[in-house]
């Protein structure tokens, strides 16, 4: 939190001005710290210009050690993102190194006013600067809840050392915030909406704008069909205008993720116009897919043709007007993007969508991209497109036999990996294994600074609600819920456990009792059924 005083220092201030320790309109210069401590950040700008410091750091972290990686979940509430941070901070103390991803499939499918859409730029543009706001209020109001607690045990404190303690503990919290990456898609429009629409994004608090190379009106989920990407220089120019906008607004450490889809994208809209030999117009359409004119199969009228190779052929155009590139060519498509992203466009983060998650494979990428550019980092996308646990266990049958450790009959190869059969078998064992260092073994030899999912909690919704409604409106009816939540929240420490509480209801208390004293109409008296749970 940027220049945050201490509750020494800022209490000193306020008894300078304020020495009888009230103001003339009776406020209490204690009630005034506390109010002034549990607003951690006074605009969401403020958030986007400090997270980037905080990115920025990461990342020279990273660079002197893979294995400082950082990782998000997608999270398509203020809920969701509060209550994940709070779970990363009860678990290991602190929440550096974790993020949050907003995610505009989730944004398309579940915050979308004309309803549930697939992810096709289909949703509002304000749409995601409205849930950045949100999940930046709900993370400050994590931290005036959790500072309200601490200056309540402040106020009941009997000893001086009993005091000192609360209040270092006061001086050293931690901001539930934390850096969110924000998908702006294809920047829903030109350059020059896409330099709005960030402006928007970075007020709301995003710290970093993640923008892919798609045509925007064409837009597809990077793990769908038909997806078209725009020339380099198009792109290039957004990457710009994101980084108009972060200049303009004063976040100079804002950080660009330059997301390519060419691996499995085999359209383009656009030839651009090459001026001379090498340009980033020539090298895009190189990977054209042509044919010959000849006498045979001579151009017609209204018919395009490029000079390739010492001899004009002819780009296949599809009959919507797309032109195809050739064949296999998107793993070398891929490598240029990312190096042109990097060295013209400016971007500080490169984010590769892959067809399966192969380790292999994007290092293998990776590794032609920082010849060009030594210190290339990748944000990647764990994806719950992939069938992760197909995937891992045919990578693992295919390594097995090529290496003749079994037959090819020891297990079969597809679909019927899946079953529960395979679970517990050295196979399996040795594939959930992989699944668990997958993204430590992606940060060392694929630099892979930031680890994301992009939808966890749209899957992790759909599952809980079918499992309590299993269980609540089938057989097990009120047990269902206590088993598999209330039970379960309680045992783990887990806060939301006493809602009241965590929506707020001890601070609006605390308030009352600043401005009513002895009047305030308290909701956390003895018939307050919270008090039923035990203390946090």
């Amino acid at each position: 939190m940027t220049n945050r005083k201490t509750y020494s220092a800022l209490r000193s201030d306020l008894l300078s001005r304020y020495p009888s320790g009230q103001t003339p309109a009776g406020v209490s210069v204690d009630d005034i710290v506390q109010l002034r401590l549990q607003n951690t950040y006074d605009t969401h700008l403020d958030i986007a210009r400090d997270m980037a410091k905080v990115m920025r750091a990461d990342m020279a972290a990273y660079d002197a050690d893979p294995a400082k990686f950082t990782q998000s979940l997608g999270c398509w509430s203020g809920f969701h993102a509060q209550q994940m941070i709070k779970a990363v901070k009860r678990m290991r103390g602190t929440a550096k190194g974790t993020y949050v991803y907003l995610s505009g499939w989730m944004v398309a499918g579940l915050r979308n006013r004309w309803g549930h859409l697939p992810d096709q730029s289909m949703h509002e543009k304000t749409a995601v600067a409205d849930l950045i706001q949100e999940i930046y209020v709900s993370l400050r109001q994590a931290d005036e809840v959790a500072l309200n607690d601490l200056f309540r045990e402040l106020k009941k404190a009997g000893s001086d050392d009993e005091r000192a303690s609360i209040i270092e503990r006061i001086d050293n919290f931690e901001s539930h915030v934390v850096p969110i990456i924000a998908d702006i898609d294809a920047g829903f429009g030109n350059e020059h909406a896409t330099y709005l629409l960030a402006k928007e994004l970075i007020k709301a608090g995003a710290c970093a704008l993640q923008i892919e190379n798609q045509v925007s009106d064409a837009k597809q989920c990077g793990h769908q069909d038909g997806k078209v990407t725009v020339p380099r220089e198009d792109f290039i120019e957004k990457l710009r205008a994101c980084r108009l906008a972060f200049e303009e607004l004063g976040v100079e450490d804002g950080v660009i993720v330059a997301r390519t889809d060419s691996l499995g994208a085999g359209l383009t809209q656009k030839v651009p116009v090459s001026q001379q030999p090498g340009d980033l117009a020539s090298q895009y359409i190189k990977w054209l897919k042509t044919e010959q004119i000849t006498e045979d199969n001579p151009i017609r009228e209204g018919e395009l043709a490029i000079f390739q190779g010492g001899e004009f052929v002819r780009p296949m155009r599809l009959p919507n007007g797309l032109f195809p590139f050739r064949d296999n060519t998107g793993r070398a498509r891929v490598i240029e993007d990312c190096i042109a992203s990097l060295t013209q466009g400016g971007a500080d983060l490169l984010w590769i969508e892959t067809d399966t998650p192969n380790v292999d494979q994007i290092a293998s990428m990776v590794a032609e991209i920082r010849k060009e550019v030594p210190n290339a980092k990748l944000t990647y996308n764990n994806s719950p497109s992939f069938n992760w646990t197909l995937n891992l266990r045919k990578q693992v049958r295919a390594e097995w036999v090529r290496d003749q450790e079994i037959p090819e009959t020891d297990y079969p190869d597809g679909l019927e990996l899946m079953k529960a059969d395979y679970d517990d078998t050295d196979l399996g064992r040795e594939a959930d294994a992989r699944l668990q260092r997958f993204q430590t073994d992606i940060a060392a030899r694929a630099g892979v600074f930031h680890n994301l999912i992009t939808l966890p909690t749209f899957h992790l919704t759909a599952k809980s609600v079918d499992e309590l409604s299993r269980g609540y409106f089938g057989e097990e009816k009120m047990l269902a819920y206590v088993k598999t939540v209330q039970r379960e929240e309680i045992r783990r420490g887990i806060s939301a456990v006493k809602h009241q509480h965590e929506v707020g209801s001890d601070l609006g208390d605390s308030f009352k009792e600043m401005v009513a004293g002895e009047r305030a109409l308290k909701a956390g008296g003895h018939a307050n059924t919270m008090n039923q749970f035990a203390a946090e």
